[in-house]
């Protein structure tokens, strides 16, 4: 069994009350994202439209990690709603608020209500890197191939 790691969470004030991020089922690698808008004042993205919706919430995640920001598939599939810059890149030293941007790719205008699930959270490790200059790289069996060139699809 996996063990989670604690990440620090701060609600802002107009994300009280809502569900912090969560897994829909023990195995789900990514966490529901919810929108932290007012009640009174959901945002409506017609055709084509997109909006930056706020979580309501700013975390720290570990050094060495970062939290992908990504669609959830049965938005995306049900409404045409997507991530406009999927994925999202939360990075480690990043303490501001989660925002979303949602566009709308479907043919009606799509309503987003405050608490819902508007996208997912997944964090993973990463291995730092620097770049080193060299005269010439080392020749794999792709080489210099480039779009198409593994198959015919």
């Amino acid at each position: 069994m996996l063990h989670p790691t604690d990440v620090p969470v701060t609600v802002l004030p107009h994300g009280r009350g809502l569900d912090l991020p969560a897994r829909a089922t023990r195995d789900a690698a990514g966490l529901d994202l919810r929108a932290a808008v007012p009640e009174s004042e959901p945002v409506t993205l017609a055709p084509g439209a997109f909006a930056l919706v706020p979580t309501g919430i700013q975390i720290a995640l570990p050094e060495g990690t970062e939290g992908q920001v990504r669609p959830r598939s049965g938005l995306a599939f049900k409404r045409g709603v997507t991530v406009l810059n999927s994925p999202g890149t939360i990075d480690s030293g990043y303490r501001g608020e989660i925002g979303v941007l949602l566009i709308n790719h479907g043919s009606e205008p799509f309503e987003v209500t405050r608490g819902e699930r508007i996208a997912q959270l997944v964090v993973s490790r990463y291995e730092p890197i620097r770049f080193v200059e060299v005269d010439a790289l080392e020749d794999t069996e792709r080489g210099a191939g480039g779009f198409g060139s593994t198959g015919t699809a």
